[in-house]
């Protein structure tokens, strides 16, 4: 997956990723800046889930934007 959400539509993702990811810090969200593979791979290093599980999150977070 090599997908980057929108600056604008990152912005108004914030709050709802912290509330997903309640472990991820405000920092690490802040990096990820939009890019999935890079959330992907905090929420696999945080919460000690696969690539593929970390993936299924994010792809349906992105869809529920």
């Amino acid at each position: 997956m090599n997908l980057d959400i929108a600056k604008g539509k990152w912005k108004q993702a914030k709050g709802a990723a912290k509330e997903k990811w309640g472990e991820l810090t405000d920092d690490e969200i802040d990096q990820a800046d939009g890019n999935i593979d890079m959330l992907v791979g905090k929420i696999q290093t945080k919460y000690g889930k696969t690539k593929a599980e970390a993936e299924r999150e994010v792809e349906d977070f992105v869809a529920s934007l």
